[in-house]
């Protein structure tokens, strides 16, 4: 089956397009990749997405036109991947952009994620699978992290405990123990402070720190450290989910609040430091040995070496594209594969990664232009995923 995997991260760096030839052979799921694109958003819908995010107010009539104009851009996004990789696809699984995450005392009531499928559907001709993390919350789960089903099938069993890392605008980690049950939850932030931050420094006309520059140039600020990491999120433990309705601009600034003024650059030095703790220390909990790293973080040299520097000798840290996955696509691939599971009848949500009652069947379905035609429920549930 033919599957387009279509995911904007907490980053909002753009839409991600992944094409995956999938099949089930046995236990083991084969994966080969066919291609991938990254379209960005249109600058009108990327500043009108993030002036309605929080801790900003917004109104219903501006949710119902970011629904529309998300779906309406991932659409194009879906029909320029498809024509570039010149596939007939079968399947279009959707992630859509997370607007909000509603979490109290711990536990998600509920989570949003716009974009709607039927704008993809109608211009494609397919069937789309989209609001994947719903039937988890549901289920009494965090609804993240997801891709922890991916990470664990592609990681495996092996003799020393190893992690998936995804540093987006979030960053979280999967760990396979050599033995029992795997673990995911979000660690905390890795680009949304330093991002919230080069926008803010420079008045929107930069988006990130591109390369790391500016943290190279900076000092760590020993008292902004201190207060970035004396926050609760990192003594709860897992599962736990977070996002930008937590590290904010406006969350940056209360801290900032307390510490007083930051050279810029030593701003973006701490910020990178912290990511990297915060990271290491999670590792370092879990006896990781190995780690592989994805997401928009690892084209940052300053923060991958921040990052390998604080893991030590004792810990492996490598990109996920030695195992032939490109890193800015994996999530893309990672949810092609979540909704090949669900059409084939297969729970994509694993109860010991997102504290879920049970493995659930995610996603919503919309058919495409033609009647809908399921394949046969899958005989067996895979263990292991094989990248071609």
């Amino acid at each position: 089956m033919i599957v387009l995997g279509l995911m904007s991260g907490t980053s909002m760096d753009g839409i991600d397009a992944a094409v995956a030839d999938l099949a089930l052979a046995g236990e083991v799921l084969r994966l080969r990749p066919l291609g991938h694109t990254t379209v960005d958003y249109s600058p009108e819908l990327r500043d009108e997405l993030v002036a309605a995010l929080p801790p900003a107010s917004t109104t219903l009539a501006a949710v119902c036109r970011l629904h529309t104009r998300i779906g309406q851009e991932f659409a194009a996004a879906a029909e320029q991947a498809l024509s570039r990789q010149n596939v007939d696809a079968d399947l279009i699984v959707s992630h859509g952009q997370t607007v909000f995450h509603w979490v109290e005392d711990g536990r998600v009531e509920g989570t949003l994620q716009l974009g709607g499928p039927a704008w993809i559907a109608e211009r494609t001709g397919l069937p789309v699978v989209s609001d994947l993390r719903s039937a988890d919350v549901a289920a009494g789960g965090q609804g993240a992290p997801l891709v922890s089903l991916f990470d664990t099938l592609l990681l495996g069993r092996g003799t020393t405990a190893r992690a998936a890392l995804n540093l987006g605008g979030i960053a979280n980690l999967t760990v396979v123990p050599p033995a029992g049950p795997p673990l995911a939850y979000d660690a905390g932030p890795a680009n949304a402070l330093l991002d919230a931050a080069v926008v803010s420094l420079t008045g929107g006309a930069e988006r990130c720190d591109r390369d790391g520059g500016r943290a190279a140039r900076g000092r760590v600020h020993p008292g902004l450290l201190a207060a970035l990491h004396d926050d609760g999120y990192y003594r709860r433990p897992p599962p736990k989910t977070t996002g930008k309705e937590r590290f904010h601009a406006g969350y940056l600034e209360a801290v900032l609040a307390q510490v007083g003024a930051v050279d810029p650059d030593d701003l973006l030095a701490t910020l990178t430091a912290h990511a990297a703790d915060v990271v290491a220390a999670e590792c370092r909990r879990h006896g990781v040995a190995e780690v592989v790293a994805s997401g928009g973080g690892t084209a940052n040299p300053v923060l991958m070496d921040a990052l390998e520097g604080r893991l030590g000798p004792a810990c492996r840290l490598r990109r996920i594209d030695d195992l032939g996955i490109a890193s800015e696509a994996k999530e893309a691939y990672a949810f092609a594969v979540l909704g090949y599971l669900t059409v084939h009848g297969v729970p994509g949500a694993l109860p010991a990664c997102t504290g879920a009652r049970r493995g659930a069947l995610l996603g919503s379905l919309t058919p495409g232009a033609r009647p809908l035609a399921l394949p046969p429920p899958a005989d067996v549930v895979p263990t292991r995923l094989a990248i071609l």
